[in-house]
């Protein structure tokens, strides 16, 4: 298939775990109905942001995947016909949870997961107290439509984790994603880190020569102290910007990318082609220098 539409959902989430998830499920069923093909999910969209803080007790909002939230989007993926990329917290055992995205195909079958692999530790955002780092490597999944790469929030910032996904198939790039500014910033700080965020991520389309699709929360969290910015957004292999959420409200898209123009884009740039991997080598090191 050469043409595939995208749905994103950007919206806000509450303290209600079922309240999350049937919200998701009524944006995914507009998405479908504005012809859909492929929705995406925002970053652990079934909770609230509860890495600002290191409690013992959001662990409670862990289940295994598969498992009840992927049943359930199972069930709607199948009715709609549309493949669902979703972010869930993962219980895998007893001490071993991740951040992780399932992906369930047009027909309700579960593809397989994604397990974050770069996790961050920043103030308000104390992933490494939650989240174990991923062991499945990078990943793509086939699925109905195209043939998909998805990676988590903080894998975004990182060119190797795109490329390695995008040379393994993946016709398209997903980041589902949670984040956000601190409201005591000014707004020239807001507007520089947002600008940094897309356009790391654009960078990823223009190397790699396909779409890129990252999708963000939005609203107030963590006692009015953190402003997620949605900005959502959708870029051709070029980095030209198809579609561009606000940053103040939710919102549910549907985006028509073209997956032929990889060929061309490919062609005409070939930066994908022309890589020099003999000389890669010493990018597995920490840092170069003579330790």
């Amino acid at each position: 298939m050469t043409n595939v539409k995208i749905g994103t959902v950007q919206m806000s989430c509450v303290a209600d775990k079922a309240a999350n998830l049937s919200k998701a499920v009524d944006q995914i069923r507009v998405a479908a109905g504005k012809g859909a093909q492929i929705v995406c999910l925002q970053e652990l969209f079934t909770s609230l942001y509860f890495c600002d803080v290191e409690d013992y007790d959001n662990f409670a909002l862990a289940e295994p995947i598969p498992g009840p939230s992927t049943e359930a989007l199972q069930a709607v993926a199948a009715e709609l016909g549309v493949v669902i990329i979703a972010s869930l917290f993962e219980k895998r055992t007893q001490g071993i949870y991740h951040n992780t995205t399932a992906v369930i195909d047009a027909d309700g079958t579960y593809l397989g997961k994604y397990r974050k692999m770069h996790i961050p530790d920043d103030p308000a955002y104390y992933e490494k107290f939650y989240f174990t780092p991923g062991d499945l490597g990078y990943k793509v999944f086939k699925t109905k439509f195209a043939t998909i790469g998805v990676l988590i929030c903080w894998d975004q910032w990182y060119p190797e984790a795109a490329r390695i996904t995008a040379l393994m198939g993946a016709e398209i790039l997903f980041y589902p994603t949670a984040i956000g500014w601190a409201t005591d910033q000014d707004e020239d700080t807001n507007q520089d880190q947002y600008n940094a965020w897309q356009t790391i991520q654009r960078s990823h389309a223009v190397a790699n020569g396909v779409p890129v699709v990252s999708v963000n929360r939005v609203g107030f969290e963590q006692d009015g102290a953190m402003k997620f910015w949605g900005g959502s957004f959708v870029a051709n292999g070029q980095g030209k910007l198809l579609y561009l959420a606000s940053h103040d409200a939710e919102e549910t898209e549907v985006t028509e990318v073209n997956l032929s123009e990889a060929d061309y884009f490919r062609k005409h740039w070939p930066f994908f082609r022309d890589r020099r991997i003999d000389s890669y080598s010493p990018i597995t090191k920490r840092f170069i220098d003579d330790e």
